[in-house]
Order: structure tokens, then C-alpha cells, then sequence
């Protein structure tokens, strides 16, 4: 475990070098267990790939406590110690383990066409036809190890080898809601309009982020995806 600041108020935590689920464990069982430390100064908890940022009040404190980096730190390292001691209880305990097969959530999409503009592109790539790139996609298990770059964007592992693609050489200006699509090695859901570089290989009419919503994104760090093909038809009975 590494510490390294981040800015004047908050502090990234690397809890190891590769991404993979038992990393992933401990980076969710070190973000859950200081989620609840508001009174310690604790403003956010940030879990991604194989590290926790971790956002604190950078107001000083009685001075024999330290400095407030020095003082955040000593407070992660007491509950990494903690977590890690307990990390595989905390996980089926309280949130629901990744082999879980209860927690993963089914995404419906409709692919090619009008609604993924690239999967030709992608298929050439692979040489592949877009039929067999939908029936790799959507046949895989995926799980969320980021959730960033606009709110409830979720960053996904797990996409096959024949499916990693680089992304558009120009970004497009603006990338409609729910649409799905792969960045190198990775797959993701736009949640909202926005430019994207992402290569577009079909859209979900299911809302992964609802400003109104607690918690506004649907998807977290450590949740299980699968992808369900469905039709226009399907995705305009959608509601």
C-alpha cells in the first residue's frame, strides 16, 4: 500500500500494480470501510482499478495530531489494516461479493445500425461480422472497476480479446445517452449526451444515471454486467 497527495485535500491510495478482482476486493473493502468516517474528516471516498482516493478537510486539528495529510493517513492505514485482516467477510457480508450472481445487472441493447454507428468498424478490426461481434459482447461477463469521466459512466473489464479496438482517431461531438461502446480494452455506457472518442457498437434505453435518484448511478465499483441484445422494436417499447 502507497500513499501519494493528491492536491491539498486529498490523498490516493495504491493497493496494488495489476487489475483484477482480488485488487478490486481489497480497493472495495478499504472504500467501504472509510465511507463512514465523515467525523474523522473524511469528505469522499473515490474506488477505481487498483486505487482509493480519498478527499479530506485539510483544516488543521490540535497541533500534536499532526499535519492533516499525516493525519488522514494514519486513519487509512488504521482501516486498510483492518480490511484486510477481513476484507473476503466484508464483502459477503455487506456488499454482496463479486462472484455473486444475484448482484449483476442485465443491460439491454440494441446494437448496429442506427443506434452503434461503428460496429462495422469494429468488426473489420476483429475480422469479424457484426453478428459475431454482438454474440461476443453480449456473451461475456463484465465488471464495473471505474465509474467516472461523466457521472455514472461506468468503465468495464472483461471485454474479449477479438473486441479490443482502438478509439476513433476524432472524437465525436456529441455521443447520444446509453449508448455503448469500446475504448481499447475496455467496454462502457455513455450515461448522459456527451462528446466521445469511444467506438459505438449499439445503445440501451436503460438509464444508468438519474440526477433525482439516490444514488444518482446505477452501476458501482465491483458490480457484474451482462449485455441482452434486443431490437428496435424492443427499444422503442422501452420504459
Amino acid at each position: 500500500m502507497t500513499f501519494a497527495p493528491l492536491g491539498d485535500s486529498a490523498v490516493v491510495v495504491t493497493l496494488g500494480s495489476s487489475i483484477d478482482e482480488a485488487t478490486l476486493l481489497r480497493v472495495r473493502s478499504l472504500a467501504a470501510a472509510l465511507e463512514s468516517e465523515t467525523a474523522a474528516g473524511v469528505v469522499d471516498v473515490v474506488p477505481a482499478y487498483t486505487t482509493v482516493t480519498v478527499f479530506y478537510n485539510a483544516t488543521p486539528h490540535a497541533p500534536d495530531n499532526g499535519s492533516p495529510y499525516d493525519r488522514i493517513c494514519r486513519l487509512i492505514t488504521a482501516r486498510a489494516e483492518k480490511s484486510d485482516n477481513s476484507w473476503s467477510e466484508v464483502m459477503r457480508e455487506n456488499l454482496g461479493g463479486l462472484h455473486d450472481e444475484a448482484a449483476q445487472l442485465e443491460i439491454p441493447v440494441c446494437y448496429g445500425g442506427a443506434f452503434g454507428a461503428d460496429i462495422g468498424d469494429v468488426a473489420q478490426c476483429a475480422k469479424l461480422t457484426p453478428e459475431e461481434v454482438i454474440e461476443l459482447h453480449s456473451g461475456a461477463s463484465y465488471v464495473v472497476h471505474a465509474v467516472g469521466f461523466t457521472p455514472g459512466f461506468p468503465y468495464l473489464a472483461g471485454l474479449p480479446g477479438k473486441l479490443h479496438t482502438p478509439r476513433r482517431a476524432t472524437p465525436r461531438t456529441n455521443v447520444p445517452a446509453g449508448s455503448v461502446g469500446i475504448g481499447g480494452a475496455q467496454t462502457g455506457v455513455y450515461p448522459i449526451a456527451t462528446p466521445g472518442g469511444w467506438q459505438l457498437i449499439g445503445r440501451t434505453p436503460l438509464a444508468l444515471f438519474r440526477a433525482a435518484a439516490n444514488p444518482p448511478a446505477l452501476l458501482r465499483v465491483g458490480d457484474r454486467v451482462k449485455f441482452k441484445a434486443i431490437t428496435p422494436e424492443d427499444f422503442a417499447a422501452w420504459k
